[in-house]
């Protein structure tokens, strides 16, 4: 097994989001298929996540303290594990094993597999329901550690998200941060029009939630953006909406026209990472 080149813990964010956005290409390109456009959109408020505003240890991934990071859409595993690998919780050979048999990291999340993460993805609609039951318990054990919950713009169509919201404003859970990804797009089309989650910061806010919407692709606006979560002064749960552009960083996959599972030819694979080469060094 390849040893894990050093940790560098100053790494630039922009470097961070590139990395991650290239482990995702490229465990894609194992599997020949894959949630690449979430990925590449997400690259960036994961960067945040954990190269500025997560309290973690990479070498000891159930450390007690830690803050933990949940991701409620579990088809999003490839963003994350690219994450994983970029934070060197994960080493950078497994990506070749994405999705095989055996793997420690198989095409939807598992808790049970993979180190770092935390919840098993499945049925959408359960993450944020599972954060707040973690944030009474870290409460309840005097523990400072944060729940940051990944959850996506199609997760607002289910019930058990906003029984989860209300629960959380009515517990005061002060050390949540849920993000929510509204890239517009799901499995049947746009967002917006299969069951309009507009005006989005209202709704948060009618829920008492400290409310904060901003470009999920802009790394400044997201590092103000987790830094007010986490240091708001009121006793109430922080939700930061991140608007993001599917395939970001890939011009020909960002302008595909359906994005939410991006059908990518065998040929176009190298293409994609050449594109994020040269959009790296522009």
């Amino acid at each position: 097994m390849t040893p894990p080149a050093p940790y560098v813990p100053n790494k630039p964010l922009t470097e961070r989001a590139h990395n991650i956005r290239r482990h995702a290409l490229r465990m894609g390109q194992v599997q020949g298929q894959g949630y690449v456009g979430q990925a590449l959109g997400a690259a960036d408020l994961l960067a945040v996540s954990y190269f500025h505003a997560l309290n973690y240890r990479p070498a000891e991934p159930e450390w007690e303290e830690r803050d933990r990071f949940y991701l409620s859409i579990g088809h999003y595993a490839i963003a994350l594990y690219a994450a994983l690998i970029e934070a060197q919780i994960i080493p950078l050979d497994e990506l070749e094993t994405y999705g095989a048999d055996d793997s420690r990291l198989p095409m939807s999340g598992m808790a049970a597999y993979t180190p770092g993460m935390e919840i098993t993805g499945g049925s959408l609609g359960q993450g944020l329901g599972i954060a707040v039951g973690a944030c009474l318990g870290l409460k309840r054990k005097g523990s400072p550690a944060f729940v940051y919950n990944l959850l996506s713009d199609g997760e607002l169509n289910e019930g058990s998200t906003w029984e989860a919201v209300m629960s959380a404003s009515h517990w005061q859970l002060d050390n949540l941060i849920a993000i929510v990804d509204v890239n517009n797009q799901q499995a049947d089309g746009y967002s917006s029009e299969i069951l309009s989650f507009e005006p989005i910061v209202d709704r948060w806010q009618a829920f008492g939630w400290f409310t904060q919407r901003v470009d999920g692709n802009d790394l400044d606006a997201l590092v103000s953006a987790f830094d007010a979560a986490r240091n708001h002064p009121a006793g109430q749960p922080r939700v930061i909406i991140c608007d993001t552009r599917m395939g970001k960083g890939v011009p020909f996959l960002e302008n595909r026209e359906k994005t939410h599972f991006i059908r990518v030819e065998e040929h176009e694979w190298d293409l994609a990472l050449n594109n994020l080469e040269e959009g790296k060094n522009q």
